[in-house]
């Protein structure tokens, strides 16, 4: 015959339960594009719409801030989502032989 208890366990009593779990919002990091002499403005543009999924007009934005102002925020993500984009910007600026930078740092 098992083993279980003939009635069931009463509030208080049995298994213990944490009652609150410590949930924290994860880190976010801002992913910048920084500007050169040499990568075109239509590249940055694609690079903002393919990986970044911005509409045209805020590409375009985003590319005359990097252009204008030095650096242009691309997004807000968290730390694996942020250095996979770094890495993809990277591995598509290298594929056409573009030093676009790209970089992340906490929000």
């Amino acid at each position: 015959m098992a083993d279980y208890p003939a009635e069931p366990p009463r509030p208080g009593e049995g298994i213990d339960v944490e009652d609150e779990v410590d949930l924290r919002e994860p880190r976010m990091f801002r992913v910048i594009l920084h500007n050169d002499h040499y990568t075109t403005m239509d590249f940055v543009v694609e690079v903002l719409i393919s990986v970044f999924h911005k509409p045209a007009a805020e590409a375009t934005r985003i590319m005359l801030d990097v252009h204008r102002k030095g650096k242009g925020i691309c997004g807000v993500y968290t730390y694996d989502i942020a250095s996979s984009k770094v890495s993809l910007v990277h591995s598509m600026a290298k594929e056409r032989e573009f030093p676009l930078r790209c970089s992340m740092e906490e929000a």
